[in-house]
């Protein structure tokens, strides 16, 4: 059976005898920040910042990840409120079917 697609790899510097649980969950972990910083820079403008200097720089970063964190917080609160999940939703735009 040929594969279908590219082959993904992922390197570790892990000991060898790190069981593959601990393996896999590293590389998620990695995966979710990845995700986080795509985040940041698509939606909440970690990539405007303009200045030049180094405290800027870290003062921007560090309102994006707050704005993040804000956001993170209302929409946990909104799933607690209500007690649906992001997959339960409907889809945006769908009309009841009679």
């Amino acid at each position: 059976m040929a594969l279908v697609g590219r082959a993904k790899y992922d390197l570790s510097n892990l000991p060898p005898e790190t069981a593959r649980r601990a393996l896999a969950n590293t590389i998620k972990t990695r995966w979710v920040c990845e995700q986080a910083h795509q985040q940041l820079k698509a939606e909440l403008g970690l990539d405007h910042f303009e200045g030049r200097s180094w405290t800027g720089l870290h003062r921007h970063a560090l309102m994006t990840c707050i704005a993040r964190t804000y956001l993170q917080h209302l929409r946990l609160a909104e799933h607690r409120r209500t007690g649906r999940g992001k997959n339960d939703d409907p889809p945006s735009g769908a009309a009841a079917i009679t």
